[in-house]
């Protein structure tokens, strides 16, 4: 499959996103484009602070290389009445966070097509806006298709929305969104997933650290930077405990709804 062939609703949507942006004045930066394959598949793995990476990482691989990419999301996403069938119609992989099997295969499949699949190595959205533990999940992908994993940082995303954070409307304006793509990683069938992806992450994090090191705003005392380095962000502790405390109060929710449906019956 080429890039150029058209995706009515694929099309539609980069349109939509590249409007969105240009209506927030949104300030891009992206160094290493040229790493980003002109064809031929590759896993894409990138950070994970905020939810509007995978449209973004989408307009500047777009942008520089005319090229989709299909990401994987939870399930939960594509039962959305109006998200799931946009999600549907850009051919974005559905995965069942209780038994994957199916979405790993439909992903390799894609890439040996050529595509390339983006995926989030943290499995989640990290609100201390730091680089979180890896799943080997992109390792295993890159290996058993054969192709390259190419490691992406992006920094500033966040702050146009988040977990745990209600931004304003006028904060969103002229935001600089960097982005960071760096050398492809070759994968072999023969590697060790762990060491592949303590590689993987090590690279994004000095990406990471990079883009915030040229980063043009003061992020001294602001909500989106990390306490490290003097924001006021949640520690990784901190995160980690209210996301727990997150997942609990859902599954008591979840469980409180099925025994409500069931004494109805």
């Amino acid at each position: 499959m080429t890039a150029r062939t058209t995706e009515p609703l694929y099309d539609t949507a980069i349109l939509a996103g590249r409007g969105l942006f240009g209506f927030w004045r949104l300030k891009p930066r992206t160094t290493g484009a040229h790493h980003i394959p002109a064809t031929g598949g590759a896993v894409i793995a990138m950070t994970h602070f905020g939810y509007l990476e995978f449209a973004l990482v989408e307009w500047t691989t777009w942008m520089h290389r005319k090229r989709r990419i299909r990401f994987m999301a939870k399930q939960e996403v594509f039962h959305k009445p109006l998200v799931g069938t946009v999600m549907r119609g850009m051919r974005h992989i559905p995965v069942d966070m209780a038994a994957g099997s199916s979405a790993y295969t439909e992903a390799v499949a894609a890439l040996r097509r050529g595509e390339l699949i983006g995926v989030f190595p943290e499995a989640g959205v990290s609100a201390s806006f730091t680089v979180r533990e890896f799943k080997t999940g992109a390792a295993r992908l890159a290996a058993e298709a054969g192709v390259p994993l190419l490691p992406v940082g992006v920094w500033g995303g966040h702050r146009l929305l988040t977990k745990n954070h209600r931004i304003g409307f006028r904060e969103r304006f002229g935001v600089p969104v960097h982005f960071a793509f760096g050398r492809p990683l070759t994968v072999s069938p023969t590697d060790d997933a762990k060491a592949v992806t303590a590689t993987l992450r090590d690279t994004i994090v000095a990406l990471v650290e990079g883009l915030q090191a040229r980063y043009p705003v003061d992020g001294t005392g602001q909500w989106w930077q990390p306490r490290h380095l003097g924001g006021t962000a949640p520690t990784p502790g901190e995160a980690a405990a209210a996301d727990e405390a997150r997942r609990v109060r859902r599954e008591a929710e979840a469980a409180a709804r099925a025994s409500r449906t069931a004494a109805r019956r």
